[in-house]
């Protein structure tokens, strides 16, 4: 009859610590086979309209902006939402954004910090009468920023938002020079600037189909500042 020595516990403890780690490492390596690539970055702008609202070519942006589906952020000015504050209704029930561009669009840095406050303050009073939101961005008119500007931003409790691509489609270069100057530098996180106020905007708002069409063909999805 064979014998058949009993195993020492040292020995059993090693093998089962083996049999877990090799287990382990098995139900790695499946686990990494059958999982769903991980998804692609997300390619993203946020398009913005400054000078608004405007009768006539506000509500063509509008427009233009559902038939693609594409929301944005208009830096309204105060005086502008008081007399078509219908416009600013509508924006922001399309989900667009509506922010701060100050009340008469004044260089911001030239003002006395009273001037600043109201400039200011009456903008979120018409803006939130119409959204029921008072706004946290401001654009400072002509991108015009100092360290006073930015201290007294921040002691109203909103953040600046700029741009990084300026087509000047304000200089009326022609629609296709405009769009093709947003599309030629567009880059993931570019904040576009646009105009739907402050003059005539015709080619402005020529230009938007093809700017909306072609970053949508190249993958580009919409986003809005909010400055939460």
């Amino acid at each position: 009859m064979s014998h058949t020595p009993a195993t020492h516990p040292r020995t059993l403890a090693s093998r089962l610590l083996i049999a877990v780690v090799l287990g382990g490492l098995l139900a790695t390596v499946g686990a990494t086979a059958t999982a769903a690539p991980a998804a692609a970055a997300t390619q993203y702008v946020y398009l913005s309209f400054d000078d608004g609202p405007h009768p006539r070519y506000t509500a063509q942006v509008l427009d233009i902006l559902s038939r693609y589906q594409v929301r944005a952020t208009f830096f309204e000015v105060g005086q502008n939402v008081a007399r078509y504050p219908s416009l600013t209704r509508r924006a922001h029930l399309r989900g667009h954004s509506v922010q701060n561009h100050t009340w008469s669009h004044p260089d911001l840095r030239t003002v006395s910090a009273a001037t600043f406050r109201s400039q200011v303050l009456r903008t979120d009073g018409v803006i939130r009468a119409q959204t029921g939101y008072t706004p946290r961005c401001l654009r400072p008119p002509y991108g015009a920023v100092n360290s006073t500007v930015r201290s007294r931003t921040a002691a109203l409790g909103k953040k600046i938002r700029l741009w990084t691509i300026d087509p000047r489609d304000w200089a009326r270069p022609g629609s296709s020079v405009i769009a093709r100057r947003v599309l030629d530098n567009v880059r993931p996180g570019s904040i576009i600037l646009l105009h739907d106020g402050g003059g005539d905007r015709s080619q402005t708002v020529a230009a938007l189909p093809t700017i909306l069409r072609t970053l949508k063909a190249r993958g580009y999805v919409f986003y809005r500042m909010w400055c939460r």
